[in-house]
């Protein structure tokens, strides 16, 4: 549901984002990302010598992360459509720097740390950290036909690494309950479990 506003507003600018993930022939996977930003009023990009008109794309970026199953990165291609300056065009050969980085934990670290700044293109690195979670997405059905990863002790790694898989949870009670800690019956998981999404 939209969110609502009982105080009347203009808009003033719209970015979209959008990412798909999709599997190859040749066994790899294309996650690619799509920004594109655009004004509803004239637009002159500081010390530009051209002006952005209503609706026309300020930034229209592209960026194609290529993985394995495993998440490894083997290629990365960018596209830039539209920039505010010529320049912008090539921050983003920059990216190709994450070719053979694992997509993992520290993800948007490792993202920002070799790309940040003047390294790269800012918008360009900016899509590859959410394609990161796009690609977790993309091959969810795969990772959930694998063996369940644990730590040392046993206990599987996803407990606690979100809000729905946190151990005093109903996710937890019902899928591990050796490893829940708070005091859900199993009849009181089942039933928040059933409940429909809001």
């Amino acid at each position: 549901m939209p969110l609502t506003t009982d105080v009347p507003r203009r808009e003033l600018h719209l970015r979209t984002i959008d990412m798909r993930g999709y599997e190859r022939e040749d066994g790899l996977y294309d996650i690619e990302g799509r920004v594109c930003d655009r004004k509803t009023s004239p637009f002159r990009p500081p010390a530009a010598n051209r002006v952005v008109q209503p609706g026309e794309a300020v930034h229209d970026l592209w960026v194609r992360l290529t993985v394995d199953a495993d998440l490894l990165v083997h290629d990365v291609a960018t596209s830039s459509d539209a920039t505010p300056y010529p320049t912008c065009r090539e921050g983003g050969a920059q990216l190709r720097q994450m070719i053979g980085v694992r997509i993992a934990g520290g993800w948007t670290t490792e993202v920002k740390r070799r790309l940040g700044g003047a390294a790269s293109c800012t918008h360009l690195m900016e899509l590859l950290i959410p394609l990161g979670t796009a690609a977790f997405q993309t091959l969810a059905p795969i990772r959930l036909a694998r063996p369940e990863r644990v730590d040392n002790a046993g206990r599987p790694v996803k407990i606690d690494s979100c809000l729905a898989y946190a151990s005093t949870g109903a996710l937890v009670a019902r899928r591990w309950p050796a490893f829940h800690t708070g005091n859900l019956t199993a009849d009181e998981a089942d039933r928040l479990l059933a409940a429909p999404a809001a």
